[in-house]
This record gives C-alpha cells, sequence and structure tokens, in this order.
C-alpha cells in the first residue's frame, strides 16, 4: 500500500484514458505525458499504459507500507528515498516504510510515480484515469490528499535485470521552456485567411495563466480567418492536440477536453509532440511547425517500436547480456534519448 503523507500541488492516478465512450460525451483523460507515463511503468514492469500517478508542478510524499519496486519519469522534482536524492528513469525497491518525496518541479511540469504490479483501483468505464470536472475514476474522482492509501494491486521485491532498469539523467526530450510542435492541418485550416495561417507558422505563443488538463490558451499575435468567417462552426469531435482558434488566439485541448466543440481549428499537434506541450506551464512559450499525416504517422510507429524494444530489453535476460557484450559499458546500454525515434 502507498500512504500519502503529502499531496502537492496536484497529483491524480492517470493511465491511457477511456477512448471508447466520447460519443456518450464522456473525456478521455489520461496521461497529459503519455511518453512519462509508459516508461515509468516500463522500469516498473508494467504495461505502458498502466495507472500511475501524475504530480504537477510541486509532488506528493508518499509512504511504503509494504516494499515495492517503483520507478518515476518526465520532470525533475529533485525525487528522494528516505532522505536520499534519487534519479528519474531508473527502477528502485523501497522497503515497507520508506518515505518517497518529490519537492518542487525545476525543469518541466509533470512527472509519473509508476508501482511494479500496478495501483488497486476499480475502473470505471475500463479505466482508472480521474476525471477531475466529472468526479469520474482514480480515487474517488478527485487528486490525492494527505490520508489517503492505495494498495497495490501485485507488488514485487525484485525485477528482472534490476541493475540495468534505467535510461540515464539526459533521456528524453530537453524540458525547456521553449518547444516546437509539430502539427498537421485541421478540419478548418481552410477558415483561415494566408496571412493568418502564416503568422500562425511564424510566430512564438506563450502559454496564459489558463492552462490545465483540459487544455492551454496562448497568448502571441492574432490568426486572421478568411473575410467572412468567424471562430463559431457547427460542433464537431475534438482529438488530443487540436488547435481551435475561438478569438484570434490559439488554444490547444488536452487529456480532460470536450468531446466536441463549436470553434474553428486551424491544426492539430501530432500525437508524438504532444509531451513536450505537457511539460509547459505558465509563461513558456511554443512555436508551431507544420508536417504531413504521413510523417506523424512514422513517428507514432516508431514510437511503439521504441516501447515494445525497451520492454526486451529490460526483461529479457540473453538480449540483455549481448547488449551488454556489444556495448562493452552497461551504463551506455540505455542512455538514448526519445526524440531518436522521432
Amino acid at each position: 500500500m502507498i500512504e500519502v503523507l503529502a499531496s502537492g500541488f496536484l497529483s491524480t492516478i492517470q493511465d491511457a484514458g477511456r477512448p471508447a465512450y466520447q460519443r456518450f460525451g464522456v473525456p478521455v483523460s489520461g496521461a497529459m505525458d503519455a511518453d512519462s507515463l509508459a516508461i515509468a511503468n516500463l522500469l516498473a514492469g508494467n504495461r505502458p499504459e498502466e495507472a500511475a500517478m501524475e504530480v504537477t508542478i510541486s509532488g506528493p510524499s508518499l509512504r511504503f507500507s509494504a516494499a515495492n519496486v517503483f520507478a518515476i519519469a518526465g520532470a525533475d522534482f529533485s525525487p528522494t528515498l528516505n532522505g536520499e536524492p534519487i534519479e528519474n528513469n531508473r527502477a528502485y525497491l523501497a522497503a515497507a516504510g520508506s518515505v518517497l518525496k518529490l519537492g518542487t518541479v525545476r525543469e518541466g511540469c509533470r512527472a509519473y510515480i509508476a508501482f511494479a504490479g500496478g495501483l488497486e483501483i476499480q475502473p470505471v468505464m475500463g479505466s482508472r484515469s480521474t476525471y477531475l470536472k466529472g468526479k469520474i475514476g482514480g480515487l474517488d474522482g478527485r487528486a490525492l490528499r494527505a490520508g489517503d492509501s492505495i494498495p497495490f494491486a501485485a507488488p514485487v521485491s525484485s525485477l528482472p535485470n534490476m541493475p540495468w532498469r534505467f535510461l540515464g539523467q539526459n533521456f528524453g526530450f530537453p524540458k525547456t521552456p521553449h518547444q516546437v510542435l509539430r502539427v498537421i492541418p485541421g478540419p478548418q485550416f481552410d477558415a483561415f485567411s494566408e496571412d493568418g495561417i502564416q503568422t500562425f507558422l511564424s510566430s512564438v505563443y506563450t502559454v496564459t495563466g489558463e492552462n490545465d488538463r483540459m487544455g492551454y490558451r496562448f497568448s502571441g499575435p492574432a490568426i486572421a480567418h478568411k473575410e467572412g468567417r468567424d471562430g463559431n462552426i457547427i460542433s464537431d469531435g475534438i482529438p488530443m492536440g487540436a488547435i481551435q482558434v475561438p478569438q484570434d488566439q490559439p488554444i490547444v485541448l488536452m487529456a480532460d477536453r470536450q468531446t466536441t466543440g463549436g470553434y474553428t481549428k486551424i491544426a492539430s499537434v501530432i500525437s508524438v509532440d504532444l509531451p513536450r506541450l505537457a511539460q509547459l506551464k505558465t509563461g513558456d512559450t511554443v512555436e508551431f511547425q507544420m508536417t504531413d499525416i504521413r510523417t506523424a504517422q512514422e513517428c507514432y510507429r516508431k514510437r511503439a517500436r521504441f516501447y515494445k524494444d525497451l520492454y526486451r530489453q529490460f526483461n529479457e535476460r540473453d538480449l540483455l547480456s549481448a547488449h551488454i557484450y556489444r556495448v562493452g559499458m552497461p551504463e551506455k546500454i540505455f542512455h538514448v534519448t526519445l526524440h531518436e525515434y522521432k
């Protein structure tokens, strides 16, 4: 069991979400940064989509009432285990009574704590993700708070290749306050003027204080519609990463987005770049760069292959031994960056 001693700014239980219920108006929810969720879970011996703890801005303090393996991925919260600094992107065994603390974020915005065997939480519509506004899923549909206790589903005291279940501190994309996000044209791309599209693709936009798990509102140069058009349309479906422009400013919709919306969508952020956006906070900036659907699909396939390769390297002893033999230095095996696969 994991006991919450302090909750941090916003800590919730999230997995890959509940996409099968959008036709009934139920938001997908799930992890904002799907890459970090997957990495934490793979390190902890779980499936990439398993439920984990998503922490935002400032982290929780947790006590292990039973021993278990865990891993942290995503933003840097200066984590400690029993007062000793530990690393992101590495599996650790916490003995019963151990205290894990995450401080205030240093770089990025969100991190994920995965526990081997997962957490014993009743699924709602096939998912353990928390949708806060609807009070659905997770722990009573709410953020975690001090005094909460969550049972482990199947805790373990060790995993295969424990000494080599790590990826190195430099793994992944840099959690910098400026990101370039690749986009593909949205369903109302032709509602915007040529000048408006050029402005959208050549300007820097700043994350405003209106950002949360539902979406990010940006401020920057005005994005013009064609003459006679405005930001209103008959409502249609909204994927994660859709960029609405209701009043000449972009809003990127995220995990807790509504299922339909009535504003023009100039573009959508490709799925492999959404984790970059999820690590931004108020005052950070982005640029939007046009790409095509073929590139987006190939990036998605490369990421899926990367996760599969990681699972094999962490869990197949013979393959791991071959890597050690070929590389010569075990600590170099997993020193890769995810954007190499994008």
